[in-house]
């Protein structure tokens, strides 16, 4: 299995290794930046630090957005200006591909994985479809529709820029919300969210924020952002880049304010069914660190469904474990939604 996990990971070749960068400039646009003015003289690293114990103590502001009023949906595919502005014009729109069900009062998001192709986790958003319920599978921040020409893969959404790295999971969460808030306005009134990987985090996020988040299904789970990038195969370049200049326990620290770790006791607050899925050999999502999620689900009394798969990260969309995780995910949703 580790065998099949590496072959599989290292099939990519056009990873890149990128300069570590504070990026403080991608801070200036949060809502609690403003609580510690332009210029504090602060360094870099407790600035950063600051900023992000601010943003989970403010998070209801730092996730928080002014509502989308240019929703544009033609032949399936749902545009909308992001809430979050970024200096790059192509992820500034958000796509949604519509897959709409015959009952209008329950849909499904459907968020992809990192470095997802456009239409990745279609057959899933399908599936909700043909058993009635309406899903859109939306472009994460970076990615596919939304990636600027320079990039080969969505290295903006996970890299050594430490500022950047926030900000878009930021964008993403703020892009999820605005995706339910259209979703209600097609008649949707219970609305589900299934994400993998890197789309799983931001799906923790957002429904630890909006109480219409009723059913979630995270495909993959972990604590923290930092400890996935750090230990991860796949994610092995990015270390290399923030080496030397931050450790793991600094990381995780930095970005403690885009793990899930940090929202438990927000997302016990509204009633929520959960399914927290993971693969037994993930080399990526350690296993250990999923296990870890499932003890603070038991801790915050989270009311959730754990399974665990005899596979890998990369495996896990490989036959036969995607047809039984994708068994596992829409009979969840179907029976709670």
């Amino acid at each position: 299995m580790e065998q099949w996990e590496e072959r599989m990971c290292f099939a990519a070749t056009n990873r890149v290794v990128r300069p570590f960068e504070w990026g403080l400039e991608w801070t200036l646009q949060w809502p609690v930046a403003r609580r510690l003015g332009a210029d504090d003289g602060l360094p870099p690293l407790d600035r950063m630090l600051r900023l992000s114990l601010l943003a989970i103590e403010h998070s209801e502001e730092f996730f928080g957005y002014e509502p989308v009023r240019d929703y544009h949906l033609s032949g399936g595919l749902l545009r909308f200006t992001s809430a979050v502005r970024t200096p790059y014009e192509e992820n500034n729109v958000v796509h949604g591909q519509w897959f709409p069900g015959k009952n209008p009062r329950k849909a499904v998001l459907v968020l992809p994985h990192w470095n997802a192709p456009h239409d990745a986790h279609n057959a899933l958003a399908r599936a909700f479809q043909k058993f009635g319920v309406s899903a859109l599978r939306l472009s994460l921040p970076y990615h596919d529709y939304r990636m600027p020409a320079e990039l080969q893969r969505a290295d903006y959404a996970v890299s050594s820029n430490i500022g950047r790295t926030i900000d878009a999971t930021r964008q993403a969460v703020i892009d999820i919300r605005s995706a339910a808030d259209w979703l209600e306005q097609q008649g949707a009134e219970r609305i589900a969210v299934v994400g993998t990987s890197l789309g799983s985090c931001y799906a923790f996020l957002a429904s630890a924020h909006d109480p219409r988040l009723v059913v979630n299904a995270f495909n993959h789970c972990s604590t923290y952002f930092a400890d996935v990038v750090w230990t991860g195969l796949s994610t092995l370049h990015v270390k290399q880049g923030l080496e030397g200049h931050v450790d793991l326990d600094t990381l995780r620290e930095l970005w403690l304010c885009i793990s899930p770790t940090a929202y438990f006791s927000k997302f016990r607050e509204k009633p929520k069914k959960s399914l927290f899925l993971y693969a037994k050999y993930d080399t990526t999502f350690l296993p250990e660190l999923s296990r870890q999620t499932i003890e603070l689900c038991r801790k915050f009394e989270l009311d959730f469904r754990e399974v665990v798969l005899p596979c890998g990260h990369y495996t896990l969309g490989e036959t036969p474990f995607k047809f039984i995780d994708g068994y596992q995910l829409v009979n969840f949703v179907l029976r709670n939604l």
